[in-house]
Formats: structure tokens, C-alpha cells, sequence
């Protein structure tokens, strides 16, 4: 089921943005956040992927507001679908749920807000499609460029070049941003083959540091080395992962 708006033309400039939700209380609430941020037009709606994919091929939207737990094809499958078009809308995700951020990672949306949306929160998201329009697109990089990571009542983004260490802990990883330290579920093996190994290093099973928080290496005697932070921080370097530090450090 899907619906498109019969009022006038969208403003010139505008966002062009496609809710898409099946819940209906849901969609009205967005239309009625987005009807007071400047600069974004609804052009419709839709209750499912079905119908997003039919619409955002025949709209050609600049923005999708995406839920992701839908019946059929759900939110991902969509942004899936989307991103091998040639020139795919933006999309933000919209959802109750924060254990989908791991896997939004490769889809290239501009953000991940929570339910129940509020206003301020969205409109933050929308500025964001807003500083990308125009921007070249055609040439990605496979490795990741920042972090969705739970804080408070939201998820924030984490830019990678301010992740200075990276500490595993079971399931997780511990992402050490300038004095904050935030948790995610993800494996840190997992998470080092998708971290640009120009600007980070494995220092140890449990350890992954970014390169230019390294401000030297230790030698403790016995084999042992550790590498000392820009921070006055010391960290052990396991034996296996030795011979690509003392690389990295011209040794």
C-alpha cells in the first residue's frame, strides 16, 4: 500500500524524501515532523519494501526515511536494493531497534534514528543528506568511515579517524574516542578486516590501535614489547602481532 501526496508541486530545492513504515501512526508522525524542517517536501509514502522500491523508482526521491523491521522485504533488504542504483536516494534509517546498526555499516546511510523520533533528532539527520547533496559518490572505499554506536537514548556516530583503541570484550568491542569510550556489539576480528590497515594496526588479540596514536615502542625485556599511546598509555603487543609493529616502526 503505498500514497502519493496530490498537494502542489515540492519547493524548489527541496528535499524530495519517500516515508516509508507500515505502520500508519508512525508515517503520520513523520509527515508531520518533516512539514516543519525546512527544505523537505514529503513526495510519499509506503507501508512496505514492495511498494518503496515501485515508488522510489517512479519518484526518484532524494531521501528515504526507511523503517527496518517491516513485513516482506524489510529496510535493509531495501537499502540493499537501492545501493546498486545509479544514482540511489539517501536514506536514514527509522527504527525501534538498535541491533541493526552492525549491519548498516556497508549500506552507506546518512543516519540511524530511534523511535520514538524526535524532531531536533531528525532534523540533525536531514542536515546531514544536506551537506552530501552534490558530493561525488561513484568511488567508495571498502573500508568503513565511521561508527553507529549506542549512547544514552540515540545512537551517534563515531568518525573511525577518532577511534584511538579498540579493546575486545566477549562479543564486543570498546571503541576509545578522546577520553569516552563507547560499546558495540561486533567481534574485534570481524571488525579488523573492515578498518583501513593504513590507519590502524593489531597490537594484540584483544588490541587493535589506531597508527599516529602510537608514539613509541617499549622493548620490556625477554621479547616483550609494548606500544606507548599519545596519551602516556602502555599496551602489551602480543608475540604474533610483533613483527608487523616493529614493521610499522621501520624495525
Amino acid at each position: 500500500m503505498s500514497e502519493i501526496p496530490s498537494a502542489g508541486q515540492p519547493e524548489t530545492g527541496a528535499l524530495r524524501a519517500l516515508i516509508v513504515d507500515d505502520e500508519p501512526l508512525a508515517v503520520e508522525r513523520m509527515q508531520v515532523i518533516c512539514a516543519r524542517i525546512d527544505g523537505v517536501t514529503v513526495v510519499g509514502t509506503a507501508s512496505d519494501g514492495e511498494a518503496a522500491l515501485r515508488l522510489a523508482e517512479a519518484l526518484t526521491p532524494d531521501l528515504l526515511l526507511l523503517d527496518l523491521t517491516m513485513p516482506g522485504t524489510d529496510g535493509l533488504s531495501v537499502a540493499r536494493q537501492l545501493s546498486g542504483w545509479e544514482n540511489p536516494p539517501a536514506v536514514i534509517f527509522v527504527t525501534a531497534h538498535d541491533e541493526f546498526a552492525v549491519e548498516a555499516f556497508d549500506l552507506d546511510a546518512i543516519d540511524y534514528v530511534l523511535k520514538p523520533v524526535a524532531p531536533d533528532r531528525l532534523e540533525r539527520a536531514v542536515s546531514r543528506v544536506v551537506s552530501r547533496r552534490g558530493q561525488r559518490t561513484d568511488v567508495s572505499s571498502p573500508w568503513l568511515a565511521e561508527f553507529w554506536v549506542p549512547h544514552r537514548s540515540e545512537l551517534v556516530r563515531v568518525p573511525a579517524g577518532d577511534v584511538q583503541r579498540i579493546d575486545a570484550e566477549r562479543d564486543y568491542v570498546r571503541l576509545h574516542v578522546n577520553g569516552q569510550s563507547f560499546l558495540l556489539l561486533q567481534t574485534i576480528t570481524g571488525l579488523e578486516e573492515r578498518l583501513d590497515p593504513q590507519h590502524f594496526i593489531r597490537i594484540h588479540r584483544s588490541c587493535i590501535v589506531r597508527r599516529d596514536y602510537v608514539s613509541g615502542l617499549k622493548h620490556e625485556g625477554l621479547g616483550v614489547w609494548s606500544v606507548e599511546t599519545a596519551d602516556g598509555e602502555i599496551l602489551r603487543i602480543g608475540r604474533t602481532y610483533l613483527p608487523a609493529v616493529k614493521k610499522m616502526a621501520g624495525r
